[in-house]
């Protein structure tokens, strides 16, 4: 008898754990495999559009990179300002976006003074990589680039980091890292907490499902199969060890990444910061809910730390 419980037993604990695999593989394609998503917006505002157009057809340099640690190249727009500037914004897209998506912000810091430069992350865009790396990896890029910013411009520059949503959370996990002197101040609009909390937020609000068993095993199948290490990718630590100032925008409609995620970020940052909250906006609709003022607040924000 105990022989046939113990039989029953492993066979249930064994169909548990194939479909807790088959879920992960299921998620881990949803989540982390570039490709169209229907839960994203493919709607843009006017004024993306003819930035888009704007950046079209403005003066502009196509840079190239090899991924950090990866055999892969990436793709960055370098847009010089109209007046030559030693003041240039490094600016970081969101998920399953482009550099080309960020044109209404490249706008608003050219037409400010900056020279920009704009990358497409691995797997977007035209940057090689068949996975997102939700920031993570992507930091050690962002790294890079600065590095080649440098190189190619000089060690006079003065850098800002800007970043909206998964780009948000890319220039967090920037900021822990050890950075030239040159990297100033940085922005980020709208990113996450962690990879794993922002996983465990989609699985309840698009699927009704409890963060354990499948998001740890989701986030361990996604480790293994694209090669970094998900439960690390924490903006808050990253935080701590943040030197530069920084500016955390949100807006208190975000469906998408929950507005108190940026109540801990901020808790979290070291140095000189500052909160502003978007009332009304919508994930990554905080510069559309009011472009004067954002472009007002974050170009004064950042002018402020430069010289």
């Amino acid at each position: 008898m105990h022989k046939k419980r113990w039989w029953i037993f492993s066979g249930v604990i064994g169909v548990l754990c194939l479909g807790v695999l088959g879920a992960s593989i299921y998620f881990y394609q949803f989540a982390f495999v570039p490709s169209h998503k229907d839960f994203l917006s493919n709607k843009q505002p006017a004024i993306q559009q003819s930035a888009a157009e704007w950046l079209a057809h403005t003066t502009k340099q196509t840079w190239h990179m090899q991924a950090a640690k990866a055999d892969l190249r990436l793709v960055a727009d370098y847009v010089p300002a109209a007046i030559t500037s030693k003041k240039t914004v490094v600016i970081a897209h969101g998920y399953m976006g482009k550099k080309e998506d960020m044109a209404a912000r490249i706008k608003m810091f050219h037409d400010a003074g900056f020279n920009v430069l704009a990358p497409d992350d691995r797997g977007h865009g035209q940057s090689q990589g068949d996975y997102i790396g939700y920031g993570w990896p992507d930091r050690l890029d962002y790294r890079k680039w600065i590095d080649k910013l440098l190189a190619k411009t000089g060690t006079d520059q003065q850098i800002a980091l800007y970043g909206e949503s998964m780009g948000g959370a890319t220039v967090m996990y920037v900021s822990g890292l050890k950075l030239p002197k040159q990297v100033k101040v940085i922005v980020e609009d709208c990113g996450y907490t962690s990879i794993v909390d922002e996983l465990a937020y989609q699985a309840k609000s698009m699927y009704n499902l409890p963060k354990w068993p499948l998001v740890p095993a989701v986030a361990a199948y996604a480790s293994l199969k694209a090669g970094y290490n998900v439960f690390a990718a924490d903006a808050r630590k990253s935080l701590q060890r943040n030197s530069r100032p920084i500016m955390l925008i949100h807006g208190t409609k975000d469906t998408f990444v929950p507005t108190a995620m940026v109540d801990e970020l901020y808790k979290a940052a070291h140095g000189t910061k500052k909160l502003w909250k978007v009332k009304g906006a919508g994930h990554a609709q905080s510069f559309y809910h009011d472009p004067a003022t954002y472009q007002q607040k974050v170009v004064g924000f950042i002018n402020a730390q430069m010289h």
